[in-house]
């Protein structure tokens, strides 16, 4: 295609938003746009009453650009607004058209981040986004090429849609799964032909075992819901009275660097230890009052509703303590880690959770005491085993394939970019 090469700062006027102060804020008026309304389009907006300069105000189909926090290009599709700091309106040049230039921005967004100052909240400086160099064409052959753009980008969101429902499938599929591990349905088959298989001789041994702990409670859990009846040989007990009692984390301060890992709330991925962001603690006595033993259960017991309730399994794979934010179940060792694992993430403990936590402004909390009257579906050792290699052996194939749809979604952005980076290099 035939083009003349050009910089940002020639195609466009760019406008940056208005400085406005908390103390302007007010519950009505018109929104004023910031970045994580750009973002986040479920996100809170501030309103201001008063009248601005009109260069300041937004109208749907003005396009945005992010300088700083998250770069990116918006078209702003709701009604009028105020504009914030760190965002340009930008104006194109009647040689340029809005969506072009849109495209562009969003093509070398990921170059600019390249060319961004700061650690915390990076932001990029006027002259290197001015001086970045753009092709344009004629004013036809810019609406081609968006065409062509939005054409294949239309097949592609297709194609994205289908792989999150996919996603949004497997974790149906994941409950299912589970609802039926711990509904005893999984090893239904497994229990005609282990007659023998009784739970007497070991609900005995575990409430042995509860009477012989120091300060030993009995729990009784709270009638918040109905609970899946359960098949001969089961039995509902409370999560209490299978452990010898739940404790806390350390809540001293961590350090960066240290010679011991402190697992906090952030560690506990997908019912696992994630050991890629790490803080650490020197001190002796603390390293030995929490050291967490191999097949350890642990409870995330406060965060956003979403989170609060997590479990994993610390499987020794090095030394490490856990945070106060924790509590470490100290189930006995007659009981399944795994069982209890994969329990804890079932929507039957979920749905018993969210009805006893407490709830604060920005986040809930489960107790130790609440945690212990938690409903848990007693079966005897060997089946907890059989019922971990039942889900195992599904739940493998259901990780196996949402790793694929996960590398496909990746590939799909790259895809993306490759599209843009094609069309502004005249080869679509």
């Amino acid at each position: 295609m035939a083009f003349t090469i050009k910089t940002l700062g020639t195609v466009a006027t760019y406008i940056n938003g208005r400085a406005f102060k908390p103390s302007e804020w007010e519950s009505h008026g018109l929104p004023i746009i910031r970045i994580q309304n750009l973002t986040n389009p479920s996100a809170k907006y501030n309103y201001t009453s008063v009248s601005h300069e009109e260069k300041y105000r937004v109208k749907k189909g003005d396009l945005l650009f992010a300088w700083s926090a998250s770069l990116g290009a918006y078209i702003w599709k709701n009604g009028d607004g105020w504009l914030n700091q760190h965002i340009f309106k930008v104006l194109p040049n009647p040689d340029i058209t809005r969506d072009y230039l849109y495209y562009f921005l969003i093509l070398v967004v990921s170059e600019l981040y390249a060319k961004s100052h700061g650690t915390g909240m990076v932001h990029i400086t006027k002259a290197p986004f001015m001086e970045t160099k753009i092709p344009v064409p004629s004013l036809p052959e810019q609406e081609r090429i968006v065409a062509r753009i939005e054409e294949l980008f239309s097949q592609l969101d297709a194609s994205v849609a289908e792989l999150q429902t996919a996603k949004k499938r497997l974790k149906v599929y994941r409950q299912a799964v589970l609802k039926e591990a711990f509904e005893g349905k999984l090893t239904e088959c497994w229990r005609k032909e282990h007659p023998e298989n009784s739970l007497d001789d070991y609900w005995a041994e575990i409430c042995k075992k509860k009477e012989e702990c120091h300060n030993a409670q009995h729990y009784q859990m709270k009638e918040v819901m109905t609970l899946p009846e359960l098949p001969d040989g089961w039995k509902w007990v409370c999560v209490g009275d299978i452990t010898s009692g739940p404790e806390y984390g350390t809540s001293k301060k961590s350090l960066k660097v240290g010679a011991v890992p402190v697992i906090r709330m952030g560690n506990l991925q997908n019912g696992e230890i994630d050991w890629s962001d790490l803080v650490f603690t020197n001190d002796i006595e603390e390293i030995k009052k929490y050291r967490l033993k191999p097949n350890t259960v642990l409870f995330n017991r406060t965060n956003s509703p979403e989170l609060v309730g997590k479990t994993a399994i610390f499987r020794g794979e090095r030394e490490a303590i856990f945070a106060g934010y924790l509590i470490r179940l100290n189930q006995f060792d007659c009981i399944n880690p795994e069982y209890l694992n994969y329990y804890m993430n079932s929507l039957i403990a979920k749905n018993y959770g969210n009805r006893v936590k407490t709830d604060g402004v920005n986040q809930s909390n489960i107790n130790g005491k609440k945690l212990c009257t938690y409903p848990f579906p007693l079966c005897t050792r060997a089946e907890q085993d059989q019922v971990v290699y039942e889900l195992e052996s599904r739940l493998s194939v259901c990780d196996s394939i949402e790793q694929t749809v996960d590398t496909a979604l990746q590939q799909a952005e790259a895809l993306r970019q490759s599209i843009l980076k094609q069309a502004f290099e005249g080869k679509l």
